[in-house]
């Protein structure tokens, strides 16, 4: 497997690497990992690094981007936090990713049965977790489900999680202007999805993530 250049990262379009991380997780889950000298490409990206997309996941230990999506040495950003929720440091990141290194998609990874999800399901209050379970907090207020709510019931704690992706996604593009130009432009993508911690495999969401935010709303969130 070819290590990223600048030139293979500039041909790519944000579709040819979202479908190169589907085709990665496909290896992944029926055990075909690409063949790769990684002692090769230590060496090959010792002068600079071309990463084609830059991947927000959650710090769960099942969910390491590189593994699941069966990616090299220079190939992805990763970018991970409790619930995959998104600040002021993550947006800067990826503005560094994609503005200035050149990266093609933006992908906000959930996972099902996410301890952040269900302690934001069930409110609790801890230290400084309390700050980070607040900001999934809108997506447990936004899914309309009738039954119980927390983290007992693993069908709400699963819709939750798809709503926190889709918030994320959204929250990206209200506070970044630099990317929610380049999303414009079509530079580059933006994307949702789940992984399943019981089969390996990624579902990407069909509905496009990348919505079209005016100004006017952009700075209405950031109030």
């Amino acid at each position: 497997m070819r290590t990223q250049t600048k030139e293979t990262q500039s041909d790519l379009t944000p579709q040819r690497a979202k479908e190169i991380l589907m085709e990665g997780n496909a290896r992944f889950v029926n055990n075909l990992k690409a063949n790769r000298n990684l002692l090769q490409q230590v060496n090959e990206t010792a002068e600079g690094q071309y990463p084609f997309a830059i991947i927000l996941s959650c710090i769960d230990s099942r969910t390491s981007a590189e593994l699941i999506f069966d990616q090299g040495l220079g190939d992805i950003f990763s970018a991970r936090i409790a619930g995959n929720i998104v600040n002021e440091d993550i947006l800067g990141s990826m503005e560094f990713a994609c503005k200035v290194a050149g990266s093609k998609l933006i992908v906000v990874l959930g996972h099902t049965k996410c301890g952040a999800v269900k302690g934001a399901c069930d409110h609790v209050e801890m230290g400084y977790l309390s700050g980070l379970l607040h900001k999934i907090a809108p997506a447990v207020e936004a899914v309309p489900y009738a039954g119980e709510r927390n983290s007992q019931n693993g069908e709400f704690v699963e819709m939750v999680a798809h709503q926190n992706v889709l918030n994320v996604t959204r929250e990206i593009q209200n506070k970044s202007a630099i990317l929610r130009d380049m999303l414009a432009s079509g530079e580059i993508g933006l994307v949702g999805g789940m992984y399943n911690v019981e089969t390996g495999a990624v579902e990407f969401y069909d509905q496009p993530a990348a919505e079209k935010v005016s100004v006017d709303e952009a700075v209405a969130d950031k109030h």
